[in-house]
């Protein structure tokens, strides 16, 4: 006899294993199939390992310049070695302890390749799932709901082919055992800057070539702007609608070239290393899903604003549905669908209240809608905005760099989006994400008493600058 269960999950990284948890916590029986570890992408090859090795760097460059803090700490070198140890232990840690979470949720894990299977003796419906072992056996189990949280996996151009080995992507750069003398970065959107602001803290020549006309494309246009100025203050090329030439790659005497189109014509860039960095795909193959009425469009599955699939008790969450394919959604996400299937009725997921972050040196976070988009759904807006350089925490800190902005309803005084670049406001938008879903107005930020001197001052003197009423401007 297969194993019944309330819910299975195809997919133990982040937004799976988070709604395995809920629906534990609703009384549910529950199973998670992973074919590698849990944790997913983020947890092993992604959101932690990045940022552990951009901590790294910026340890690194803040002590190459001690000095202007009055600390002399004389030759400063690293040893990758031990950055790589220091990851590794941060994941290592991690994965223990999401271990533990299943077991006190009492979640079964089934190792293996998990895929979908059509009405059958199992099941007189979609949604019975084959598990595929590494050692050939297979076992099948029977949900009552199904989740794919499946994730998604580095995309890359077409015909530029990714050899592991001189050109790359992050998941194969994150292994690296020792650093290249330089880089070109195909990509400067959110890893892609990551890698270099990493890349040139660590003292590796970096190139970012990107496609559409300014790096950080969906960020403000301010916020790109000033972006791209600090990484040029910092000896690190960018260049902007630029169109790769996927044929023209050449690889000799250790080196790799590639060209790109780009406004002053045909240009030729050359590095040690290539990493590949345009974006992300769903992994939809070989899930089964023929064998279902599961759509899949533009590379992703289909789903509902309860995140249910033609297959009304299958439901997909996370990167494999598309859209932002952030940690902290495909959680959201998965969260949500679990209290649909229990009945409890959740709020649809409103986009547009997720905060995004990208931690390069300077860090850049937003929640809402740009300026642009907010004039181009027919607003008329004002907008607040104060400088990180007339803040005394930031000047303590040594970073003071970037600013705050608002972007606000003329009309009505909504908060429309909230846009940061400078010191630590990936750690500061959360209070303009919580006052954009308590529909706060710029007046209510302002009256907020922030304490002093810290950097959330900045995200009050910007609202309070919406009406002219900035005190340090």
């Amino acid at each position: 006899m297969s194993q019944e269960f309330d819910l299975v999950v195809l997919g133990g990284g982040t937004g799976g294993y988070v709604a395995a948890i809920r629906a534990s916590q609703l009384g549910m029986k529950v199973a998670i199939v992973e074919k590698e570890k849990l944790g997913g992408t983020c947890l092993h090859r992604g959101c932690i390992p990045s940022k552990a090795l951009l901590r790294s760097a910026e340890v690194f460059a803040t002590l190459k310049e001690s000095d202007k803090y009055g600390v002399l700490a004389g030759q400063v070198s690293y040893d990758f070695g031990k950055v790589q140890e220091r990851k590794h232990s941060i994941i290592d840690q991690l994965h223990k302890g999401v271990q533990y979470l299943m077991k006190k949720g009492s979640i079964t894990i089934f190792e293996g390749f998990g895929r979908v299977m059509g009405p059958s003796i199992f099941s007189p419906q979609a949604g019975a799932v084959r598990i595929e072992k590494e050692n050939g056996d297979q076992e099948m189990i029977v949900p009552r709901f199904l989740m794919i949280a499946t994730g998604s996996r580095p995309r890359t151009l077409p015909g530029l082919v990714i050899d592991g080995s001189q050109v790359v992507t992050s998941d194969e750069a994150l292994e690296w055992g020792e650093l290249p003398k330089s880089v070109v970065i195909v990509g400067g959107g959110v890893i892609g800057i990551e890698w270099a602001s990493m890349l040139g803290d660590f003292g590796v020549e970096v190139t970012v070539v990107e496609y559409a006309d300014r790096i950080l494309p969906t960020e403000d246009e301010e916020v790109s702007r000033e972006m791209a100025r600090l990484l040029k203050k910092r000896k690190i090329q960018v260049v902007t609608g630029a169109k790769v030439l996927a044929e023209s790659v050449e690889k000799r005497e250790g080196m790799v070239k590639i060209q790109a189109e780009t406004a002053n014509g045909v240009q030729t860039f050359e590095a040690v290393k290539i990493l590949v960095s345009v974006g992300r795909q769903a992994n939809v193959e070989n899930l089964g899903l023929e064998a279902t009425e599961i759509k899949v469009e533009k590379g992703a599955i289909v789903v509902n604003e309860h995140f249910q699939t033609a297959e009304s008790h299958i439901y997909a969450i996370g990167d494999v549905i598309g859209g932002l394919q952030l940690a902290h959604v495909a959680s959201h996400e998965g969260i949500l669908a679990v209290e649909h299937m229990a009945g409890l009725m959740p709020h649809p997921m409103d986009y547009s209240q997720v905060p995004k972050c990208t931690y390069s040196r300077p860090q850049v976070a937003n929640v809402g809608w740009t300026e642009k988009e907010a004039k181009a759904k027919g607003y008329e807006v004002k907008v607040g905005k104060f400088s990180f350089k007339s803040l005394g925490k930031a000047l303590i800190e040594g970073e003071n760099d970037g600013f705050v902005k608002l972007v606000v309803d003329a009309n009505t005084n909504d908060l429309l989006g909230v846009h940061m670049i400078g010191p630590h406001v990936t750690d500061m938008i959360s209070e303009a994400g919580l006052a954009r879903v308590l529909d706060a107005t710029p007046w209510e930020i302002g009256q907020t008493i922030h304490p002093h001197p810290t950097l959330s001052e900045a995200i009050m003197e910007a609202a309070l600058a919406v009406d002219g009423k900035a005190i340090h401007n």
